[in-house]
């Protein structure tokens, strides 16, 4: 990737903060929404995302710089953390016309991570996300109840 060049990244957890993006990636701009199907969103802690047909992740996403890549990357912990994969998505931009095919690249938390839910914060920065997008909200609190009964079921 060229110093200057532009690569589209998918984000469903703290960095649809428009707020936090702009600290971390100021290079960075909203170039449209999508929906990654046959996958869900789980929370260990953290967001992350796992492959479950039949379920939808509403994704914001992002035209990012190399330099905005590398401060995701130290952000989100790659490689250790999470790994980088890239996903071909139907993006939408943010007026709703245009919808096309593009390859963008996602953080997927690696295996060795528990399902736990997350602080109400990170929760919180999430919920923001999805009302200002318009994702529906069903999504991320079907994550956080699985998270919740994931934790009862273990302490049983």
């Amino acid at each position: 990737m060229e110093k200057n060049e532009k690569r589209y990244y998918m984000a469903y957890g703290s960095n649809l903060s428009v707020e936090q993006m702009a600290v971390r990636c100021p290079d960075a701009r909203i170039a449209g929404i999508a929906a990654v199907s046959d996958w869900k969103l789980v929370f260990k802690i953290h967001a992350t995302i796992e492959p479950c047909k039949g379920r939808t992740v509403p994704v914001l996403i992002w035209e990012i710089s190399r330099d905005d890549e590398k401060s995701l990357d130290l952000y989100e912990g790659f490689p250790s953390y999470y790994c980088k994969q890239d996903m071909e998505v139907t993006m939408t931009d943010r007026d709703g016309k245009q919808p096309r095919k593009v390859k963008a690249m996602v953080y997927i938390m690696t295996e060795r991570h528990c399902v736990r839910p997350p602080t109400k914060s990170y929760y919180d920065v999430l919920m923001e996300g999805y009302e200002r997008f318009g994702f529906n909200s069903y999504l991320l609190e079907l994550a956080l109840k699985e998270a919740e009964e994931a934790v009862y079921e273990l302490s049983e």
